[in-house]
């Protein structure tokens, strides 16, 4: 198997931790005798050599030994190491697919190997890297007819709908055969595979009443199934490989049918929801824990009114299935407002379970416990006595100041147990604005006059790990307002000539307006060598409004002078990007008009999504004058998908912004 692995030169090539020269050992891992050890070598493999889906050189290098390994019925993980071949060919950018491809006569022969893990893999490996697409259709059509493997005619029936997608030339056979496999006598899971890949590529061909189709082959799945207790909580294993391809719940082969249908479904949004609904119903506690998941991606990912969805999750509260509970907590906290409709089993989970209000975690400080917080981010008011009893502790929740700021003005009450919290936090100690900074945020949000005294010392002296508050302090004392004149006037001002000025003017602007001080302050940050101080700056200035009218010069010049240097249109990434918008949004606070910078800010709310909501708050403040660019808050309304959506693996959805984003939105529509 290792013939010739000497003769590389390892060194020489790289792959994400640098020299490939451990490489051979790693692969020698692989036929070890000590399971542990295989595991690590698979986890290096993917940790190493194809970390986050790119091919280097030496991952190259390895194809031809990884091919030979996985023709090798001795070494144990073969199906793994199949799955790897797979994504490491399954692409062209990186030269890959070529390197696989020589080896796809490997491919056909694991697809009656004894082991049913490796043939299911080799299913899909087929399809993808056999040249010749009527020969990949015959492998496949013969391999039906042998399978006996639930399990196995599901990846073939996969592979089928693979071949339906890529091979034009056999598509139409393709397609006959998942309509035949689509109905009985074929098993429920294999009807489900088929459904689900006719629904993605000839939706046409499947039955009229799919929704209820599926969910009645759901259950007789489940019913066919034995039954395994769903356990308290997170599943065991911590395995690379485990986390990116091991079971997230107890049938991850259930929960990959039914994601791959909602995939295949796509924006048919009321068929989505109409098929969760019966999910989340289903007899089958482990069925209603995939369709938890599933809800938090559809929510996640498109607009609409989603209130019998998120109702329905608020019932898996409930249950006394562990995992089933952590789900539908873990997703509820994802919603934010949006998980408004389970407020009320969110609090009877909350209420019954006061120890788990704080948990421990790895790092500095505990944190919140899901429901509670999940409670907080919907703005329920009845999370405030909780929240003010964890507050009180000798060291609060690092994350409970983001909580209040959930509550909004409902959180007003929490302002003294804030203020003690933040006096407890020693501030000569590391740590000190991890543990500060949500807090005074927090206090800067509910506009706390009470607290102004205890912000203003952070300005004054604070020395050691506590100095990296200033800013924060600054913020908070700016959303406060004229109520900290009194006060905090001469601290906010001395603040002027030090490396927080631009923050100290946007405060001192806020407390007691005076353009003459606060002017030269920002205008002097627009020409930093810092983009962030930059991007600052042109906010602060767009808050003074025509005030701010001897700047206007200058940010012209630099909106127009950035959007040249950029070829008239695109700009290199998102922090580029927000410095545009800030530049440009500038210039209409500040001008009172949009016709200036009219065509930069339509290229970048095209370009560049996550800006659209500094652009639509802009829009939302110049009124009727938004008018030539109403048109880009119209269209956003009639769009399904959420602004904030990405690709599955490409982190994480962010509602809340959306969902601000589409108030906005309304604002200007109704207003220009």
């Amino acid at each position: 198997m290792f013939t010739g692995i000497d003769e590389v030169d390892w060194a020489s090539l790289r792959h994400a931790d640098g020299s490939a020269e451990d490489v051979p050992g790693v692969l020698r891992g692989l036929i070890s005798a000590d399971p542990a050890e295989r595991g690590t070598a698979l986890d290096e493999l993917y940790g190493s050599l194809h970390h986050q889906g790119r091919v280097y050189d030496a991952t190259l290098a390895c194809v031809p030994f990884l091919l030979r390994l996985v023709a090798h019925e001795g070494v144990p993980e073969r199906a793994g190491l199949v799955d790897l071949l797979v994504s490491i060919g399954d692409g062209e950018r990186d030269g890959g697919v070529g390197a696989v491809r020589a080896g796809a006569e490997v491919f056909v022969r694991l697809t009656a190997d004894p082991d049913p893990e490796v043939r299911r893999a080799a299913a899909g490996a087929v399809v993808r890297f056999l040249a010749e697409p009527a020969r990949a259709l015959a492998v496949v059509r013969e391999r039906l007819t042998a399978e006996r493997e639930d399990g196995v005619l599901i990846g073939l029936v996969e592979a089928l709908g693979l071949l339906a997608r890529r091979r034009p030339s056999v598509a139409g056979q393709a397609l006959d055969l998942l309509a035949a496999w689509s109905a009985p006598p074929s098993g429920p899971a294999v009807r489900l595979a088929a459904l689900a890949a006719l629904t993605a590529c000839a939706p046409e061909r499947v039955p009229p009443d799919l929704v209820t189709t599926v969910l009645w082959l759901l259950r007789e799945r489940s019913a066919r199934r034995t039954r395994v207790p769903l356990g308290p909580g997170r599943p065991d294993g911590d395995s690379l490989v485990h986390r990116l391809h091991g079971p997230h719940s107890s049938d991850e082969e259930g929960a990959r049918l039914l994601r791959t249908l909602h995939a295949a479904l796509d924006d048919r949004l009321t068929e989505r929801a109409a098929l969760l609904e019966g999910q989340l119903t289903c007899p089958d506690p482990a069925d209603r824990c995939n369709a938890v998941w599933m809800a938090g991606a559809l929510v996640r990912e498109w607009r609409g009114d989603h209130t019998v969805t998120v109702t329905l999750l608020g019932e898996q509260l409930v249950e006394e299935e562990g995992r089933l509970r952590h789900a539908a907590v873990s997703v509820l906290r994802t919603l934010f407002a949006l998980a408004a409709p389970a407020a009320d089993h969110l609090y009877a989970l909350v209420s019954a379970r006061p120890d788990d209000w704080v948990r421990p975690r790895r790092g500095p400080g505990p944190v919140l416990g899901a429901p509670l917080d999940a409670l907080a981010r919907t703005g329920d008011a009845r999370a405030v006595p909780a929240l003010s009893e964890v507050l009180s502790a000798p060291e609060p929740p690092r994350d409970v100041g983001s909580a209040v700021l959930c509550l909004g003005r409902a959180g007003a009450p929490l302002v003294p147990a804030l203020r003690r919290a933040l006096g407890r936090v020693p501030l000569d100690r590391p740590g000190a604005v991890q543990r500060a900074a949500p807090l005074v945020r927090a206090l800067g949000a509910l506009g706390a006059a009470d607290a102004v005294p205890e912000l203003v010392r952070l300005l004054e002296g604070v020395a050691g790990p506590g100095a990296g508050l200033t800013e924060v302090a600054l913020e908070a004392l700016e959303g406060i307002g004229p109520p900290a004149r009194d006060d905090a006037l001469p601290a906010i001002r001395s603040a002027l000539g030090g490396e927080h000025a631009g923050a100290a003017a946007a405060a001192l602007w806020a407390v007691e307006p005076d353009a003459s001080a606060v002017l030269p302050v920002l205008c002097g940050e627009l020409g930093a060598d810092d983009a962030r101080r930059r991007t600052l700056a042109a906010r602060r200035l767009a808050r003074l409004g025509a005030a701010a009218g001897a700047a206007l010069p200058s940010l012209r010049r630099r909106a127009a002078d950035g959007y040249a240097a950029r070829g008239g249109r695109f700009v290199r990434d998102e922090r580029d990007a927000e410095e545009c918008t800030a530049l440009a949004c500038a210039v209409c606070a500040i001008s009172g008009g949009t016709e200036e910078v009219a065509r930069p800010l339509r290229d970048l709310w095209t370009a560049h999504p996550p800006v659209r909501r500094a652009v639509a708050a802009c829009l939302a403040g110049l009124g009727p004058a938004a008018a030539p660019l109403r048109d880009l808050a119209v269209t956003e309304l009639t769009r399904l998908r959420r602004h904030t959506a990405r690709p599955p693996g490409h982190g994480s959805h962010d509602v809340p912004r959306d969902e601000e984003l589409l108030r906005l939105c309304r604002e200007v529509v109704t207003a220009a």
